[in-house]
């Protein structure tokens, strides 16, 4: 490593001189309360991910993604944020987290953390001093305090629905007892919206950026990046027509917000990048953050809720990469998160698609269909132009926990759809490292964690997958070292192969097409088989990895079987272009 620092002051630390790394980057997702724990709580910590951080070394990562680590009730899943300065002592301290930021860095692994704007805990001090000042105070300025509609103000004021269904308003209590205003909350009670018409709010959030990028973090993750701004007239949804006018999403005013952070992020050595979580279906809008002087990046939730198939994919990845040419930046690829439902449960429905809103209790699954499915996108995302997120756990392939005690639940999803919705806890069970009983290495000393493992996931462990060839986890590994040693992989064009030899007919457009076929450069191709049947792969290809065994005999030797994806090696004028590349990257 060169002598580029991603701090200033006395916490420098080395940070390597590649200014594009986020734009091929691979990055790894630690829920920390569920990746390791350290010292033995049950719940996972820093002190784990630190003790693996060879673990992600080995693995092939360029960045860590941490869920938010601020001390927090965990109404949330800590998504309700009482301080953004320090670190919740269930998971250590803000020493440790520097220490972590600097050994990570160590091993080239550069650290993005969650930043959460939109809303607060509502033990929050600056809520409670809110609560306490009452009605017309400076205090409740910074939040969306209003009076009920209604004689006695007793209706809400207005009928926006929360995200995670149902009222979005909550009334106060007067200190002489008496019911008081209404404060807003697009998720939770426990997670008041912030006025970010306020410049209260907006100054506090740049000093949090620069807080953490001083302490050497290279990027930030923005939870909900487009629900700040709220119109302040407080219509119902479709009074305002027309784009930008809906009351909570994707208003104008968000840019100036997201050019501030730009401009901060800009000023620190390094390339700190800015990630967006964004869901706004319109892709030109979508696009809009990502223009040179705002977000870098934002996640590609398109992708991510297509069902299975060929055409799905092709379209999602076509529009995906035309959508982000003009504003000359990556796209994104990932397969979940700690909100989705895991690929090996949900590519194993008849339903593969995604929606938040269709979870439910009893949906079956075919948990074999599913893992070859996953282990083939897992290939296929990782052979796309731009930067790949991996959630933890799914290199190992792990299913979605779906029997969990429903004492146990704790996602506010659940409740509050009245417990038809399982909630998003399935996803967040504590990894399994070694051995063949719970907790698998997650605690020292046998300690239950605070969510129980399966049995059956004694297969697997970390240590168990390490000692297969052929298991899931050495699969990530070999295509994460194929894709830094490959030049053709990472950032850069893509061509569409409809004319690769013997898949004609297969490939393209329409809705009958199963077989994915695309080109990255001159000598890498994958090819992508979502049907049902076994293909032939191009003569003269050499295959480089494939998610699952070729056909080793009978009619069709040496194919790539159903529900599978290979890459592969090509011999240069084997084939013929047929489609543009996509423009150059901006610097």
């Amino acid at each position: 490593m060169d002598t580029e620092v991603l701090t200033r002051g006395d916490r420098a630390v080395p940070a390597g001189d590649d200014a594009l790394w986020w734009r091929s980057a691979v990055i790894y997702q630690v829920y920390v309360r569920s990746f390791a724990d350290g010292n033995g709580d049950g719940t996972g910590d820093l002190a784990g991910v630190r003790a693996h951080l060879g673990y992600l070394k080995e693995l092939g990562v360029d960045a860590i993604w941490f869920n938010p680590w601020y001390p927090s009730p965990l109404a949330d899943g800590g998504y309700d944020v009482r301080d953004y300065r320090d670190i919740d002592p269930r998971f250590g301290t803000l020493e440790e987290a520097e220490l972590l930021i600097q050994e990570a860095l160590a091993l080239g692994i550069r650290t993005i953390i969650d930043v959460v704007p939109n809303h607060i805990s509502e033990q929050h001090p600056w809520f409670q001093a809110a609560l306490a000042a009452g009605p017309g105070s400076p205090e409740r300025e910074r939040f969306w305090f209003h009076p009920g509609k209604g004689p006695d103000g007793d209706e809400i004021p207005t009928h926006w629905v929360s995200s995670f269904q149902g009222e979005t308003w909550t009334r106060t209590t007067n200190p002489d007892g008496t019911p008081g205003e209404w404060y807003l909350h697009m998720f939770t009670p426990e997670q008041p919206d912030l006025n970010w018409n306020h410049p209260d709010v907006r100054r506090e959030h740049e000093d949090i950026l620069r807080f953490w990028f001083d302490r050497g973090v290279a990027g930030v993750r923005i939870d909900s990046a487009a629900l700040l701004v709220k119109d302040p007239d407080l219509p119902e949804v479709g009074e305002k027509e027309g784009p930008g006018q809906h009351p909570t999403e994707d208003r104008d005013e968000l840019h100036d917000v997201y050019r501030s952070w730009r401009a901060i992020a800009d000023s620190y050595p390094g390339t700190r990048v800015l990630v967006g979580e964004i869901w706004v279906p319109d892709i030109v809008r979508f696009t809009n953050y990502l223009r040179p002087d705002e977000m870098h990046t934002a996640f590609n939730f398109d992708f991510l809720a297509r069902p299975w198939g060929a055409a799905s994919f092709r379209e999602s990845i076509a529009a995906t990469l035309e959508a982000h040419a003009p504003v000359g930046a990556p796209s994104t690829w990932v397969l979940s998160n700690h909100d989705v439902t895991r690929p090996v449960t949900r590519y194993g429905r008849e339903d593969t698609a995604f929606a938040f809103l269709k979870k439910r209790f009893g949906v079956p699954t075919d948990p074999e269909l599913g893992l070859h499915r996953a282990r083939a996108a897992a290939l296929l995302v990782a052979a796309l132009p731009g930067s790949l997120y991996i959630y933890q756990g799914d290199e190992l392939g792990l299913p979605e926990v779906e029997d969990l005690p429903l004492d146990l639940i704790e996602d506010p999803m659940h409740f509050r759809s009245g417990g038809t919705d399982p909630g998003r806890d399935g996803c967040r069970v504590p990894l399994p490292w070694a051995g063949d009983r719970a907790p698998f290495g997650f605690s020292p000393d046998g300690a239950r964690p605070w969510l129980p493992q399966p049995e059956g996931w004694r297969a697997l462990t970390v240590a168990a997958q390490e000692a297969d060839p052929a298991s899931t986890l050495n699969l990530y590994r070999e295509a994460l070292r194929l894709r830094r040693e490959l030049p053709e992989l990472g950032d850069g064009p893509l061509t569409w192969w409809d004319d690769a030899p013997g898949l004609a007919g297969r490939t393209g457009t329409g809705h009958d097409a199963d077989i994915l076929a695309f080109r990255r450069g001159d000598r890498f191709a994958c090819v992508v088989n979502a049907g049902d049947d076994p293909v032939a792969l191009p003569p003269g290809a050499t295959v480089l990895l494939s998610s699952s065994p070729l056909d080793a005999d009978g009619q069709h030797a040496g194919a790539l079987p159903a529900n599978a994806a290979a890459w592969l090696h090509l011999v240069p004028d084997s084939h013929t272009t047929t489609t543009p590349g996509i423009p150059a990257p901006r610097g």
